[in-house]
């Protein structure tokens, strides 16, 4: 077994290995860039070195200057975690290069899956089923004979890369001219390798994937499915296991072709075979992802098997220790991943301080996070902050836990997917679990109903109190205001301990039972509200709902 591993990471997933190791007792080297100097994987860490400035190419990307690393503090495997460097084969070879153990397949393999063109033509000879189409389109006439061939919509797709990037669907020929630029501008951005490829579009499709794990003896194995389905812009944002309408003939079927397809590479450690499958239950190779998942946790709790722990023992040449037969699957589990951004604009990055975190407890909870309060999200990397886990006998108690936990989960400060997700819950379609990719354009584009006038009332009272207690001149008369839905003089007591404030002709009470660090609980309509009060400038304040955050105008009146 391995005595040090580096992490070439940040955030959870840096986390998640720290304390993999600290349970086989390997000791953890951090590396982090000028940026997360004060991250909560370098408190965590055995030993943590700086890797370079905040900029990723410059730090987390830098392959000479991690292996350096590596080297120098005695590190004898590096774990790359996902994203960053985890599927460049470079670095992989570098690594091998160096001596040192990379945790993850080799780099032949890393490179015969990431160009997915050439990962296609393996799959079809391995007999897995693919998605209709797959030519490396060179041209725009090339690639109107290549959707004429596979009919209408198509996707094109990059060759190297995946997460959605170089990615665009075209419903008609007009589109297309336009997409094949874009897409091939993006890949060779994000990738370095522009070319392109067309594949059919299948219309209300479901992901879903399949986990697998090898040893170098040759011995491969599957742990079932997760349903991946609901994703924004290609990217996935809830996941579970097992999927629903899942029937032990397709997970056998399924988890066959994903072990072939990994046997055809010769794969060694923990992998995922991503499909989609259409409503016939025909299901289609997309790609496979040589690294451990952002959602391995969902296959964790329903297998009780730790992945992380068997990737590192496969990666130190053990064997594994348990057969296909062993495998077996009990209960349900939901993941949702937790972003800094704000969903109500398209899901755009929301960088910024963390005022306040309140994590949520209970039976059956997980929380796997690289953020605590008071830390800085960079807008350097990727906003993902957390991924809360929900484990119950079957997916209604599951379900039920997963949405307390986040009716529970507070973060100020900065927007986040909370109020989304919360919203997601409460959705017919989510919860009889019959959904498909095209979930969130079909179902969630609404945003929250009206704000209830009671509740806007009480917002904007509570921001009245919250600018008297503040105001240096003591003055107790504010315009308060909620863009677009009302705006009114407010009136506080000069008493502190009078909760009553007069908006314009009527009387509201503000009853606060708890207030600490940016979370307020107080009484509405019975029963007890939490939500999330941050003062911005100019006097206004940010108000965090539990389906919505909503901005508050104040400004005294002299």
């Amino acid at each position: 077994m391995f005595e040090k591993i580096l992490i070439a990471n940040r955030g959870e997933i840096a986390v998640r290995v720290i304390r993999a190791c600290r349970l086989l007792k390997i000791r953890s080297v951090a590396v982090y860039s000028e940026a997360d100097e004060d991250a909560l994987h370098t408190r965590l860490a055995d030993e943590a070195i700086c890797c370079g400035p905040a900029r990723a190419t410059e730090s987390y990307l830098d392959v000479a200057k991690i292996v350096e690393i590596a080297s120098r503090v005695g590190a004898d495997a590096i774990h790359p975690g996902y994203g960053f460097l985890s599927e460049n084969a470079g670095f992989a070879q570098a690594v091998t290069d160096a001596g040192i153990a990379f945790i993850g397949p080799t780099p032949e393999v890393i490179r015969a899956m990431g160009l997915k063109l050439a990962a296609r033509e393996r799959m079809i000879e391995a007999g897995v089923s693919v998605v209709p189409g797959g030519e490396e389109i060179t041209d725009a006439e090339e690639a109107r004979e290549a959707a004429a061939a596979i009919g209408y919509p198509v996707l094109v797709k990059a060759s190297a890369g995946g997460g959605g990037r170089g990615m665009r669907r075209v419903e008609e020929e007009s589109e297309l001219e336009v997409a094949l630029e874009r897409a091939s501008s993006e890949a060779e951005s994000a990738f370095g390798d522009g070319a392109i490829y067309l594949e059919k579009c299948l219309i209300g499709p479901r992901h879903i994937e399949i986990q697998i794990m090898a040893d170098s003896a040759g011995h491969t194995i599957h742990f079932g499915e997760r349903e991946c389905s609901i994703q924004r812009r290609h990217q996935k944002l809830v996941e579970e296991a097992p999927a629903f309408g899942m029937t032990p003939e397709l997970r056998a079927a399924m988890g066959a072709a994903a072990v072939r397809a990994a046997r055809a590479v010769g794969y060694v450690g923990a992998g995922t075979c991503e499909f989609l499958v259409d409503a016939r239950g025909e299901f289609f190779f997309l790609e496979m992802n040589t690294r451990i998942q952002v959602e391995h946790p969902v296959t964790e709790a329903v297998t009780n098997v730790d992945l992380v722990d068997l990737q590192i023992r496969m990666a130190a040449g053990e064997t594994l220790s348990i057969a296909q037969e062993d495998v077996s699957i009990s209960g349900h589990a939901i993941e949702a991943r937790i972003y800094a951004e704000d969903p109500d604009k398209n899901f755009i990055p929301s960088p910024g301080p963390i005022v306040a975190w309140a994590e949520p407890v209970g039976p059956g909870l997980r929380l796997d996070s690289g953020f605590e309060g008071g830390q800085t999200v960079t807008s350097h990397y990727d906003p993902m902050l957390a991924k809360l886990i929900a484990f119950g006998r079957d997916r209604e108690e599951a379900l039920g836990r997963l949405a307390a936990a986040l009716e529970e989960f507070s973060i100020a400060g900065i927007r986040t997917g909370l109020p989304f997700l919360r919203r997601l819950c409460e959705n017919e379609v989510f919860r009889k679990g019959a959904y498909d990719t095209a979930f969130i354009e079909n179902e969630m584009g609404e945003g929250p109903p009206p704000l209830d006038d009671a509740l806007g009332d009480l917002v904007l009272g509570l921001v009245a109190r919250r600018a008297a207690a503040a105001d240096p001149e003591g003055r107790t008369c504010f315009d308060v205001a909620l863009p677009k839905i009302a705006s009114v003089r407010a009136e506080v007591s000069g008493n502190t301990d009078d909760n009553r404030v007069r908006l314009g002709d009527r009387e509201i009470t503000i009853d606060v039972s708890s207030d600490v660090d940016a979370i307020v609980t107080l009484m509405h309509d019975g029963a007890a509200l939490r939500l999330t009060v941050v003062a911005r400038k100019k006097g206004g304040f940010e108000i965090g709902l539990r389906d919505r955050v909503l901005r508050v105008k104040c400004a005294p009146v002299d």
